[in-house]
């Protein structure tokens, strides 16, 4: 890396002018059709053919990447939504036959048998099912799918709320529920709740709206159902839908009793007659709120020290995306919610958005994103675009393990020794947390899509079966059924990003091994870890997984297992 400054630059291309940018698809057009025209005559002239179109597909991936990281960075602005919209009416509908097109050249050429390097057998299989699936009448309706998609982000963008004559965003508002005034988090519970409500109806009608459109996205391609299609989309070669069910039975009987146990701790701790959902945030012992940072520099700086210490690559990583500009961390009114990190193909140096407050919650997003930074930068030089598109198995796998092998730096955060214990017991409740929430929206997501022509109120009968089936039986929601019904409102994944869940819990289950591997060797742990990601999506998920020496596994004997030790290092914080 450059000494002299951080920021990186990219490789110089070989295909697309250097000055070139994206104006119109009439300036694109050329590129694909010369791909699509030229004729190969050799096994090297393949792997050429290969490293132009990786080149060109990561330049155009790039041009839409900051659109719309310019566009959820401020959803007011108009030129950025236009920006985006136009890629995505205009550019995008005309790119997708002739990805098809270059496919199936890609998957009949002679010299394949040739290429004995790694990945390109990965990549062949990627490439055959993705040409078994298209349709061209698929492709208006993933424009008007991704249009509407991006409303969801616009309607919560703008939702805000006032509190004691301040307004805050949802996010920001959600920092009171960690205080240790009752009356003051359930203010501020019921009127975030509230707020969602008053948008119940319009977030409703969109989803169904989706809903249709994806399900008629699924018949168009032969599928009975959207679900069925999405498996081969997000090319899940290595498990099925039944193994999806047997993971959420396996944490409804080996996850779901430590959420009794920790709810029952919760309400004699907090000596109330009733626990009630404005009660799950706050710190059991009535203490103020952790307060990690102070505000998104100094979030960035202590982060940037925490990874340095686990190995100093890893804190160049964030330097240089630090020097680069490439962190938009603090929540701000018209800022869309969530968080990401997104790739940037062609430089190969990524972006993070977040909302952060000063929240435990808000370190751990920092952590969890940045772990994606890592793995970015692990596979930036390598060969081809498509081996470094990894499946969400492997990406959130890069992302939750940083979560937990970060923890013996977290001092970095917190100096008082028993916040630092305490900021410990709450991260690893969350994981208990975490995964009968996964279980809630997948099971959801399956349902949804496996009957297309439910009704509304069907709807709010099974998220409430399938809420109560993975949560505790202690927390009382008496008078509060509405804002329950809606619930599932919040998960920005339902709307735009479909099926994109289960793979936090297959994730969250690989990281506690890899912690596992860690406690026991931490050289060895952080090794295997790295050795992972840098694979890309060169091998199959369970290779992945096996790089990093654990198993991709869900089954109950697992999970059991996992479960065991997490309790077990959270006995050590008791």
């Amino acid at each position: 890396m450059n000494q002299t400054s951080k920021a990186l630059t990219r490789e110089p291309r070989q295909f697309l002018p250097e000055e070139f940018s994206i104006t119109d698809w009439e300036s694109l057009k050329p590129f694909y059709q010369e791909l699509l025209d030229r004729e190969i005559s050799s096994v090297d002239q393949l792997r050429s053919w290969f490293k132009d179109r990786s080149e060109l597909e990561s330049v155009v991936s790039e041009d839409l990447a900051w659109r719309y990281i310019n566009m959820t960075c401020d959803t007011t602005n108009t030129d950025y939504q236009q920006s985006y919209q136009f890629f995505v009416t205009e550019i995008q509908p005309r790119i997708a036959p002739f990805a098809n097109k270059l496919n199936e050249k890609a998957v009949t050429e002679p010299y394949w048998d040739q290429i004995t390097e790694e990945g390109y057998d990965i990549m062949h299989r990627n490439l055959k099912k993705e040409l078994e699936i298209f349709r061209e009448e698929n492709i208006p309706l993933f424009t008007k799918i991704q249009t509407k998609s991006k409303e969801y982000g616009a309607i919560s963008g703008a939702m805000t709320v006032e509190i004691e004559g301040q307004e805050y965003t949802l996010q920001q508002a959600a920092v009171r529920l960690q205080l240790p005034d009752r009356e003051k988090r359930k203010t501020a519970y019921t009127t975030i709740q509230s707020r969602r409500l008053q948008d119940s109806d319009k977030l409703d009608d969109l989803f169904n709206q989706l809903i249709s459109l994806r399900h008629q996205v699924a018949v168009n391609a032969d599928f009975a159902n959207f679900r069925d299609y999405m498996f081969d989309a997000m090319g899940r070669f290595d498990y099925t839908p039944q193994d999806c069910f047997n993971f959420h039975q396996s944490v409804a009987q080996e996850v779901v009793p430590f959420l009794n146990i920790m709810s029952e701790e919760r309400k004699s701790l907090l000596d109330v007659a009733n626990l009630r959902p404005w009660d799950k945030a706050v710190d059991p012992l009535s203490r103020e709120p952790l307060k990690p940072f102070t505000d998104s520099e100094d979030l960035t700086d202590k982060t940037i020290e925490c990874f340095r210490r686990l190995d100093p690559y890893l804190g160049e990583c964030l330097t240089i995306m630090k020097e680069m500009g490439h962190l938009d961390l603090e929540s701000r009114k018209g800022k869309a919610p969530g968080g990401y990190n997104y790739p940037l193909a062609e430089i190969g140096v990524p972006f993070i958005f977040m909302n952060a407050t000063s929240t435990l919650r808000d370190m751990i997003t920092i952590l969890h994103e940045g772990g994606h930074a890592v793995h970015s930068f692990v596979t930036r030089n390598l060969e081809l675009g498509n081996f470094k598109n990894t499946p969400s198995e492997v990406a959130e796998l890069a992302s939750m393990s940083m979560e937990l092998i970060s923890m013996d730096h977290w001092d970095v955060y917190f100096e008082n020794p028993e916040d630092l214990k305490r900021a410990k017991k709450e991260h690893l409740e969350q994981i208990l947390e975490t995964l009968p929430w996964v279980a809630i929206i997948d099971k959801f997501q399956h349902w949804i899509y496996e009957n297309p022509g439910h009704t509304v109120a069907q709807r709010i009968e099974q998220w409430n079966g399938i809420f109560d089936t993975f949560s505790d039986d202690i927390t009382d929601w008496s008078e509060l059924q509405p804002m329950k019904d809606y619930l599932w409102q919040k998960q920005l994944h339902l709307y735009e990003v479909p099926f994109y869940y289960i793979e936090y819990g297959m994730a969250q289950l690989g990281a506690v091994a890899i912690w596992k591997n860690f406690k026991q060797d931490p050289q060895k742990g952080l090794q295997g870890y790295l050795d992972a990601l840098k694979l890309g999506y060169m091998r199959s998920i369970p290779e992945v997984y096996a790089a990093a020496n654990i198993k991709f596994d869900f089954s109950r004997d697992y999970i059991r297992d996992l479960m065991n030790f997490v309790d077990q290092e959270l006995e050590k914080l008791r």
